[in-house]
């Protein structure tokens, strides 16, 4: 599989972490591009953002690389954390840096664009570009964590977000929590209130 994953300046650094951590990177063609702002708050947020050996990096404005056009295969592109700024900027259809014209390219290719907002709450300007967007074909995946699994770290509760991801872009995810059914993560005992 081919992707393009990208990060813009939202909180939320960790979901991007926990993504790249899940992807096979060997087994798949994962191209990475870190918006400056991501890459700030990625200082603030992990210290230190740990990206697998076999991630090819590209900057935000170099638009000689291939998932810009719509001429080279790809199967699928997240945003991880979009800010609004951001969700903004497709909705309205500006291309001018690679992170944006790409998405641009996934949504005129009718190629699977997810964007993963964590921004709340949301004006109405928020909701209109979702719904242009939801109408052009991508789609918004809220970082809103659940709980049906009973996630006891920080890092479980992020990990039931990017299952969702994962599910999304069609890629396992063992580990995931599924409603109905037995699951990898270990069920604890309700503590009686």
């Amino acid at each position: 599989m081919k992707l393009v994953i990208a990060a813009t300046g939202a909180s939320g650094t960790i979901y991007l972490q926990r993504l790249l951590e899940q992807i096979d990177c060997s087994a798949h063609e994962v191209h990475l591009v870190i918006s400056v702002p991501a890459t700030e708050v990625a200082k603030q947020e992990l210290d230190h953002l740990k990206i697998p050996p076999n991630v090819l990096q590209h900057s935000e404005n170099d638009m000689r690389v291939p998932f810009v056009s719509g001429s080279s295969r790809f199967d699928a592109m997240v945003i991880v954390p979009c800010s609004m700024a951001t969700l903004g900027r497709i909705a309205s259809g500006s291309s001018d840096s690679a992170l944006l014209r790409a998405a641009d390219v996934f949504l005129k290719e009718r190629r699977k664009l997810i964007l993963v907002p964590r921004e709340t709450p949301w004006n109405l300007i928020h909701a209109r570009n979702v719904v242009t967007l939801l109408e052009a074909g991508a789609i918004v995946l809220p970082a809103i964590p659940s709980f049906y699994s009973r996630p006891n770290s920080v890092t479980a509760l992020v990990d039931t977000v990017v299952w969702r991801i994962l599910d999304q872009i069609g890629l396992p995810s063992p580990g995931a929590y599924r409603w109905g059914q037995e699951s990898a993560a270990v069920k604890r005992p309700r503590k009686k209130s």
